[in-house]
Order: structure tokens, then C-alpha cells, then sequence
């Protein structure tokens, strides 16, 4: 009978990792190359036919500039990427620039002789056909519009400039509703250059492409006003998705049953199970005991993006308070969700890298030469960077940058999830490529010793790529054009956070569970590289999801509607992998020493199947992200993914390190009992019970009256929607217990003096 072993050699499967990623990346590329090329044009004017200027290129990219500096992506949305209290911009201009240009239109009467059902069907048609029209010229990189038009674009710019300026009763109630901050106003001039980005970026959705009649956003958003209707691609590609879903679950799960009989038997090491544990016989390096604080960091940061979930959660009732406290004016919403996502990344980065840092000389068995200051330096490196990014995104939200330049280097650049500043951005590359380094040397005797060199190897390239990875978000500037810096700003959070990391997670993982004992080399060899193939075959291609309506081809909705797909085939069969861990942790009575770490690890197979599995393809698919991009329904993913799957992994792995720097004898099974039961339960009913019944309320919203409409204030803050998000406070509650049980655990067992053996 052919087997896994004879299909899969270690050779091959490095000869089909090595062909495919080449493939893979080769293709992302190429596709980066074609966004580059068929990005919307910035014209150098946008102007009318009787003469009127009214922005220009210089107008645009500081308008960009500016939106950055205030928040960017934090405070409302752009083409669907960023917050959801305020509205998405792009949508917003858009919306109000048709609706007052049929307003404009219909005061003129064009039609008298019609009956008023039919002059409405005319003029609509009318608008369509002028918004939708092309007028970008190449040769002198001007849009030209009709004087008609110019004055409903100049309205929308006047309600645009009275928000940011602050003018009026009106303005400043509908400031609360964004959660704007309560005394950082644009001064007109500034507010100018603001609206002229925004209404580029409508135009970009609302313009056909160049011998075309989709948009250059692909008709996203859904605005009936201008004829913005799924593509037949759109759909068509949501199709071949689901079909691609379905005949990759039915291999895989087939695939697995065949062969789950002779894995279940090879899982077992050669020798029998280890008779002890690892921990009690190796010795605790000064580097791997310098890694303890880097655990107590994670624990504060944790701790302190949990309670600024809690105040941003809140802003969405209240805009400008919290239960009557002022904190707006200290806190406002654009920096509070600016940290909560931020410390979200880099608390969960830490874990991972601190476990890196720790495991590196308990495999070698020592430490190089220096690699305690190697560490104590890159601690210290890391505290620099999370004060001195989050200082300059205070200063940049309250206005106290007064040169764009400054604020991209040291303030906020506005884009979700790489806010920090440039200079910030670039210290924290040179920071993992340190850690690089500090792994890779400790690494360097395992490496050169027989046994297990294609996981260490493994190790090797995922620790690399985490360096690399992360590099791509230095290759947009200050006015890069939006589509090209979303192409490389996914590459960030897609393939750094989401992707390779998890790799690097898993292959470190088998080493440790072969090192301890309880794992064949040769089993967790080809387990783990059939693992990485199958998911990176789908997670690289798979980031085009992000991209479908970002001003992108439409060859980018093909590629990521069916990798995407792809992506959620190896959650399928978690079953499987549930039982094989469940085999290999309740062997041997001295495993009991890691029941916690595994628990851990357990939720994450769970929350990998709902958060990122069920969550997440229920908004791939193009159709279904057509309308639901930028609501609530992107959180719940979001928050069930990230938290339930990295950080569950990053909590695992830190109890695992905390296991050999602590006494495992003092832990208290009680607050860890209670911390993992309360964080799991309190995750769910965050999900079901508030961010998936908003996000379907909202695409109910889109689906029927429009995506504007669903971002509305008049809708965001109707009375179901308002009760929906009082309903996150049960399990805001209960997630808060957990992490408070959690960091109280933490704080006794690493101050607990050992009892002698």
C-alpha cells in the first residue's frame, strides 16, 4: 500500500516547497507590478469646462498627507480599509456628490414635458452616465467635469470642510457621531486638501476604466445612485471559490482518512515516549532566563489593549465620552483604536519572538557569546519603540505636528496595523533582524547536529522571512499612491502577522515536542512540511483578498478569490489534528507539567476553525465582501482570528517557556483554570452575541439601500445598532476576567521563590 511516507519524501517535499513558493511569490509579484501600472491616475488638475480649478495633484497628495496624520485608517474608512464608526470616505463623498448633483439636476428641470416619475428615471440615468464617464486625460493628466457637476462637488467640499473645521451645531454633532476628537480642527485650507483626496478617491470608484465599464474599484461600493452593481466577475469568481472550497475539502479530508491510521501509528518516537521531562534536565541559560521580562511586557501589554478595547468599544455610543468622563480629550477614539490594534500586534510579536529568544539555547543547549546583552538590548529596543511610536501618534492626532513630513517619520502614518512612524517602522525592521541574528547563532550547533535538520531548517527560513516580511512595509513613501501602499501593506499583515509566523510557531512547536519525547523526527517532519506547503500554497495568493476593490485589476479578484478559498481547506480537517494532540499529551503522567500550554494550544485549532475558517470565508468570497467590506462583520473575523488564534498560540507558547523559568510545582491551577474557560467563553460571546449580529444587521443595510447607508451615523447609531454594541459588554466582562486571572498568574509564578526538589 502506497503511504505518505512513499509519496512524500523529505526531499520532494522540499523540491514542491521550494518550486511552489518560488511560483507563489513569482506571481505576487507580477501582480504588484500590474496594480502598479493599472492604479487610478492622480491627475495633475481636476477642473470643469467653463474653467474653474478646483484641485489639483499638490492638493491630492497632501489632502493624503493629512488624512494620515489625523488618523488615516483608524478614524472611518478608505475603499472599505480601516474603522467603522466613521463613515468610509470614499463612499461617503461619493453618495452625497450624486446626491447633490441630482438635486443640482433636477432644479434645472431638463425635462418639463415629462411626468415627474419619468424626469427622475432621466435624470438618474443622466447621472450615471456623466459620473461614470472617463474624462482623464493622458496627455495633459487633467479630469475635466461639467460646471454642474464642479458646483455639487464644491457642496460636498463645504460639508466636508464645516466637519473638519468645526462649523456649526450640525457639524459638531456629527463630529461626535465619528468620534472625532473634540478640539483637533483643520483649518479650511487644510480641510480643502482633504476633501480633494476624498473626492479622488470617489472619483476612482465611481469612474470606468479606459474602454471598460467597471470602476476602477471594480463598481465597489454598492451606490445605486451611480450604477455601482457587483461585477459579473464578481460573482462568477464567488462561484468558483465555493467550488474550489469544496474540492479541496473533499481531497484533503480523503486524503487524511486514507492515511490517518499509519500516522496515528507514527507518531509514536522510535523509542517509546520520554519517561521524563526535558526541562527537569537541561539548564536554564542567563539569556534564556533574561527572556522572563519580555513575558512580563506581554502581560502589560495585553492587559492594557484589552482596556483600550474596552474605551474604544464604548466610543461608539457616547462619540466624545466615556460614561460621562471626558477622556476625548486626552484619548480620543483615533488613538485609543490606534493603540488597541497596535499593542494587539505587538504583544502577540513579543510572545513569539520571546519564545524564539528562549528555545533557540534550550535546543543548543548554550548560549553564543553575548547573547544575553544580544537580548537585553533588543528588550530594551522594544520598549523605545512602543513609547516613542505610541508618544508620536498622540502628538499627531492632537495636532501637534505641524510639518507632514515629521509626521510620517515620527507620527502617524494612518494605515492599520503599521501606524508607528517611519523612523519608528524602520528601528523595529533593524530590531528583527537582530532577533534574526540572536536565533539563528543560538541555533548554528542544532543546525550542524544529525537529526531533525529539516525542521530546524524550517525554523531557519521562517525566522528569516519574519525579518523580511516585515521590511515590505518600507517599500511605500509619504505619497505613494494608496492602491500600491495597500498591495505592500498587506504584505505585512497578511503574510507577516498571519502567515509566516504562524510557521515559525508550528515548525518550533514539533521541534519542541520531538525534543521532549513525544514526537517521531521523521513524522513531525512531514507533518509540518505538508502543513506549510498546504497553507502557504493558499495564504500567499490567498492576501489578494484584501485587494479586491483597492483600485486594483481584475485579475487580482480571480487570483484571490481562489487561493483564498484554499486558505480555509487545511482548517477542515482539524478534527483529525485534535485527536493526534489529544494522543500525544496525555502519554506520559510528567506531561501534566504542560496541561495548561496544551489547552492553549487546543483553543487554537477550535479558533482557527470558527475565526478564521467559518469568520473568514464568510466575507472572502468577492460578492460577499462586495458588500460587506469595512463593517462589522470584517471585526468579528478580525477579532476571533487574531486573538483566538495568535494570541492563544503566543499565550501557549509563553506558558511553555514560563514552565522551565518558573517552578511548575507553585503555579496556580485555579487562576489558569479560570483565565483560559473565561477568555475563550468571553471571545464567543463578544462575537456572536454583538460583532456578527452588527455585521449582519449592516450588510442587510448595504444589500438593500447602499454601502453608505450602512456606514451612516444615522444607522451606525440607530437604536439596534446602539443595543447591539451594549451587548459586547457581557463578554467584554467576562474577556476582562481572563486576562486579568491570566496576568495574575503570571505576576505569582515568576515571583514565586522554588521549593527545592
Amino acid at each position: 500500500m502506497t503511504t505518505y511516507k512513499s509519496t512524500f519524501s523529505i526531499k520532494r517535499l522540499w523540491l514542491i516547497l521550494t518550486i511552489g513558493m518560488a511560483a507563489m511569490f513569482g506571481t505576487m509579484l507580477f501582480l504588484g507590478n500590474e496594480i502598479y501600472r493599472e492604479a487610478p491616475p492622480i491627475p495633475a488638475v481636476v477642473g470643469s469646462t467653463d474653467g474653474t480649478t478646483l484641485y489639483t495633484r499638490a492638493n491630492i497628495e497632501r489632502g493624503q498627507n493629512l488624512w494620515q496624520s489625523i488618523g488615516g485608517m483608524q478614524q472611518g474608512s478608505v475603499w472599505g480599509h480601516g474603522g467603522y464608526l466613521a463613515p468610509d470616505w470614499s463612499a461617503d463623498w461619493l453618495h452625497r456628490e450624486a446626491s447633490a448633483l441630482l438635486a443640482l439636476s433636477t432644479a434645472q428641470n431638463p425635462y418639463p414635458s415629462l411626468r415627474p416619475d419619468q424626469q427622475d428615471t432621466m435624470l438618474r440615468a443622466d447621472i450615471q452616465q456623466e459620473m461614470r464617464r472617463n474624462t482623464f486625460d493622458p496627455s495633459t493628466q487633467a479630469i475635466t467635469v461639467s460646471p454642474t457637476r464642479a458646483q455639487a462637488i464644491q457642496a460636498v467640499e463645504s460639508h466636508f470642510t464645516k466637519l473638519y473645521v468645526g462649523d456649526g451645531q450640525d457639524a459638531l454633532d456629527l463630529r461626535r457621531d465619528y468620534a472625532f476628537p473634540m478640539h483637533a480642527f483643520l483649518t479650511p485650507e487644510e480641510a480643502h486638501d482633504l476633501s480633494a483626496f476624498y473626492f479622488w478617491t470617489a472619483w476612482s470608484a465611481t469612474t470606468n476604466r479606459p474602454g471598460d465599464t467597471i470602476t476602477y474599484t471594480s463598481n465597489w461600493p454598492h451606490e445605486p445612485l451611480v450604477g455601482n452593481h457587483p461585477t459579473s466577475g464578481t460573482l462568477l469568481w464567488s462561484i468558483a471559490s465555493v467550488i474550489i472550497l469544496l474540492a479541496g475539502i473533499g481531497a484533503l479530508v480523503w486524503y487524511y482518512a486514507k492515511q490517518f491510521d499509519t500516522w496515528n501509528t507514527d507518531v509514536v518516537p522510535d523509542g517509546g515516549f520520554a519517561k521524563s521531562d526535558l526541562i527537569d534536565s537541561i539548564v536554564i541559560t542567563p539569556s534564556m532566563r533574561a527572556t522572563a521580562k519580555y513575558f512580563w511586557v506581554v502581560c502589560a501589554l495585553f492587559l492594557a489593549q484589552v482596556l483600550l478595547g474596552i474605551v474604544t468599544a464604548h466610543y461608539a455610543i457616547e462619540g466624545q465620552g466615556v460614561y460621562g468622563m471626558p477622556l476625548v480629550d486626552y484619548l480620543p477614539y483615533s488613538v485609543t483604536r490606534t493603540w488597541h490594534t497596535q499593542l494587539a500586534v505587538f504583544w502577540i510579536a513579543t510572545a513569539w519572538l520571546a519564545t524564539g529568544l528562549y528555545v533557540a539555547p534550550l535546543l543548543a543547549g548554550r548560549d553564543p557569546k553575548f547573547q544575553r546583552l544580544g537580548v537585553n538590548f533588543l528588550f530594551i529596543s522594544l520598549l523605545v519603540i512602543v513609547v516613542g511610536s505610541f508618544a508620536g501618534q498622540w502628538a499627531a492626532v492632537h495636532r501637534y505636528f505641524g510639518d507632514l513630513t515629521a509626521n510620517f517619520w515620527f507620527g502617524h502614518q494612518g494605515y492599520e496595523y503599521v501606524d508607528l512612524g517611519r523612523f519608528w517602522q524602520i528601528y523595529l525592521t533593524i530590531g528583527l533582524f537582530l532577533w534574526v541574528a540572536l536565533v539563528l547563532r543560538a541555533l548554528q550547533p542544532v543546525f550542524a547536529a544529525q537529526g531533525s535538520k529539516s525542521l530546524v531548517g524550517l525554523v531557519v527560513i521562517a525566522a528569516l522571512a519574519i525579518g523580511l516580511l516585515y521590511a515590505a512595509g518600507l517599500m511605500w513613501g509619504q505619497n505613494t499612491h494608496i492602491s500600491i501602499m495597500e498591495y505592500w501593506r498587506w504584505w505585512v499583515v497578511h503574510l507577516w502577522v498571519e502567515g509566516i509566523f504562524e510557521v515559525f510557531a508550528t515548525a518550533i512547536i514539533a521541534v519542541l515536542f520531538v525534543r521532549m519525547g513525544i514526537l517521531r523526527s521523521t513524522t513531525a517532519t512531514v507533518m509540518v512540511m505538508l502543513a506549510t506547503i498546504i497553507f502557504l500554497f493558499g495564504g500567499v495568493l490567498g492576501t489578494f483578498h484584501h485587494l479586491y476593490f483597492s483600485g486594483t485589476p481584475t485579475s487580482v479578484i480571480a487570483v484571490g478569490a481562489s487561493f483564498s478559498a484554499l486558505e480555509v481547506v487545511p482548517l477542515m480537517v482539524i478534527g483529525f489534528e485534535a485527536y493526534n494532540r489529544t494522543k500525544i499529551e496525555h502519554e506520559q503522567t510528567w506531561e501534566t507539567n504542560y496541561h495548561w500550554p496544551f489547552m492553549f494550544f487546543a483553543s487554537v485549532l477550535f479558533w482557527n476553525l470558527v475565526g478564521a475558517g467559518l469568520f473568514g470565508f464568510l466575507i472572502n468570497p468577492p460578492i460577499a465582501l462586495y458588500y460587506m467590506q469595512g463593517l462589522n462583520t470584517t471585526a468579528n473575523h478580525g477579532h476571533a482570528s487574531l486573538f483566538g488564534v495568535y494570541g492563544m498560540l503566543g499565550l501557549g507558547l509563553l506558558l511553555y517557556c514560563l514552565r522551565g523559568l518558573t517552578d511548575v510545582r507553585q503555579w496556580n491551577q485555579k487562576l489558569l483554570k479560570v483565565s483560559f474557560w473565561t477568555l475563550n467563553i468571553g471571545l464567543a460571546m463578544m462575537t456572536f452575541l454583538s460583532l456578527l449580529p452588527q455585521g449582519i444587521w449592516q450588510t442587510y443595510a448595504s444589500i438593500e439601500h447602499g454601502y453608505s447607508f450602512a456606514r451612516s451615523s444615522e444607522f451606525v447609531h440607530s437604536p439596534i445598532m446602539e443595543g447591539l454594541v451594549w451587548m459586547r459588554v457581557p463578554g467584554d466582562v467576562v474577556f476582562a476576567v481572563g486576562v486579568a486571572a491570566f496576568v495574575l498568574f503570571v505576576f505569582k509564578a515568576t515571583t514565586a521563590k522554588r521549593q527545592a526538589a
